[in-house]
């Protein structure tokens, strides 16, 4: 496993992350997920990335069951905060108040006395960013987190976060985008902005839900029990990657991939990895064996002519667009 500097810091992360965003409490049994967990740590993955939110807390709490007894030194867990986690006025964005609150419970249900990366899950437009920040910065001397972060803000909010940061002393050093070879919004904006402010990214959905895997076929339903079937929360996400004309232009990635000699899932995070400022790519399994498959990309390199065989291939269904990345305009 490859390992890679978080940020302009000394704390390094599995090039390869393990998220439980949709599959642990929701897609995946329990047992499953503990032996998903038990085969990321065999196979050198020391980096695991949760949420409150995940599976309406649930996932926190599996995290944290089969994570216990590893210990705890030799791994480096992550969480956030933001979205709703109950029905009160308080209990989401980045207030005080939400804030404080959440770094406990979330400790809680991981059953651990700190977590190594904080991050803020969206920007939070109803809240002063001196007040997010210095909740984050109390939190930080504390020791109920070691480094703090951020996932979807834009180059603006990153800059002025980091500002601050720098003023309350605290180590903010990433940032948690979407990135594929299908969706690419932080290139123009988003990674300079984090390369100057000494942020780097950890990427989610680097296969685009599943997609560039190659499974979804055009014309055809998904198949049984992928993320595209589950109700509870990834057919919502995956949906967009789901038309004709997309399955179609992801289709021709079979041949590039073959020839490399690799798979479509490994391509595919691979890809995400030839860019310097990616420290971790984030996947998820509802399998063990899928594991075994998507770590090795952590040390493949691709050639240049295979970078331009599949922007070939992809062309007219890349998403560029910088002011794509985007927060919510309210709280929930």
């Amino acid at each position: 496993m490859e390992f890679r500097y978080l940020g302009r810091s000394g704390f390094k992360v599995s090039a390869i992350s393990y998220g439980n965003w949709i599959t642990h409490g929701s897609q995946v049994e329990e047992d499953a997920a503990n032996a998903c967990v038990k085969r990321a740590l065999e196979l050198g993955i020391t980096t695991f990335d949760t949420a409150d939110v995940y599976a309406g807390t649930r996932a926190e709490a599996v995290l944290g069951r089969a994570l216990a007894g590893v210990p705890r030194e030799s791994i480096e867990v992550f969480t956030k905060v933001y979205f709703p986690t109950g029905g009160g006025v308080n209990d989401r964005g980045l207030s005080r108040k939400h804030i404080m609150h959440s770094i406990d419970a979330s400790l809680k249900r991981l059953n651990m006395d700190h977590v190594d990366l904080y991050q803020a899950h969206r920007y939070d437009v109803e809240t002063p960013l001196e007040e997010t920040m210095l909740a984050f910065a109390d939190i930080v001397r504390q020791g109920k987190a070691l480094y703090i972060g951020v996932s979807e803000w834009d180059a603006d909010q990153i800059t002025r976060g980091a500002e601050l940061a720098r003023e309350l002393h605290v180590p903010f050093i990433s940032n948690q985008p979407q990135y594929s070879m299908l969706w690419r919004v932080i290139e123009e904006e988003v990674v300079p902005a984090s390369e100057r402010e000494g942020l780097s990214q950890i990427v989610w959905s680097p296969m685009a839900q599943g997609v560039l895997t190659g499974k979804y076929i055009p014309g055809q339903p998904p198949p049984e029990g992928s993320r595209a079937t589950d109700e509870l929360s990834g057919k919502n996400f995956i949906s967009r990657w789901l038309t004709d004309d997309t399955l179609t232009k992801v289709q021709e990635l079979k041949p590039i991939a073959a020839e490399a000699g690799i798979t479509m899932a490994q391509m595919a995070i691979a890809w995400v990895l030839q860019n310097k400022n990616i420290a971790s790519a984030i996947v998820g399994a509802t399998r063990p064996d899928q594991l075994d498959d998507n770590v090795k990309a952590a040390n493949i390199v691709l050639e240049p002519a295979i970078l331009s065989a599949i922007d070939k291939a992809l062309e007219g269904i890349i998403v560029s667009d910088p002011r794509l990345t985007v927060s919510p305009k309210t709280r929930f």
